[in-house]
C-alpha cells in the first residue's frame, strides 16, 4: 500500500468517525419498561429512530411493523384494539402483511391500543358541504 493510499483511508476513517453520531453512555440509553410499570412511574421513553414509546412490547412492534413502513404511520393512528385489528386484516389482505401467530398479534394490538389508543382531537370535524369550494370533477360541471 502506498503512502497516499494509507493517507487516504487514514482521511476517509476520520470523516467517518466525525459524521457519526456518538454512542450514548449505558446510563443514558433508555431501557425499556414493562408496561404495569409505565403508569406507576415517569412517561416511557420514546425510541430515537422509530419514535415508538419504549415499554411493553415495543420491540414486537417495531420488528413486524417497521420491516414494511415506517413507524411515523403506527405514531400518527390512534385506534380501539378493533381498528388496530382491522389495519391489521386489510394489509394481509391488501399489502401481502404475513399471519401471525395468535398470541403475537395479541401483543401487538394490545401495544398499540395502549399507546396509541383513540384521541378525539386528533382529527378536526369534517367541513360542512356549504362550505366546501365548488367540485369541478361532480357530474353536471364544466370541464
Amino acid at each position: 500500500m502506498t503512502i497516499t493510499s494509507r493517507a487516504t483511508l487514514l482521511l476517509l476513517s476520520g470523516l467517518l468517525v466525525a459524521c457519526s453520531p456518538p454512542e450514548p453512555a449505558a446510563e443514558e440509553q433508555p431501557q425499556a419498561q414493562p408496561a404495569k410499570q409505565v403508569a406507576d412511574s415517569a412517561p416511557p421513553a420514546i425510541d430515537a429512530v422509530t419514535g415508538l414509546v419504549m415499554a411493553g412490547d415495543w420491540e414486537l412492534v417495531r420488528a413486524n411493523c417497521t420491516a414494511c413502513h415506517s413507524a411515523m404511520l403506527i405514531t400518527q393512528q390512534r385506534g380501539s384494539p378493533q381498528h388496530w385489528l382491522d389495519l391489521i386484516r386489510w394489509m394481509q389482505a391488501k399489502q401481502n402483511l404475513w399471519q401471525f401467530e395468535p398470541a403475537v398479534e395479541e401483543r401487538i394490538i394490545a401495544y398499540l391500543a395502549e399507546f396509541y389508543p383513540p384521541q378525539d382531537d386528533r382529527r378536526r370535524a369534517a367541513i360542512p358541504r356549504d362550505l366546501m369550494p365548488p367540485n369541478p370533477y361532480s357530474p353536471g360541471s364544466a370541464q
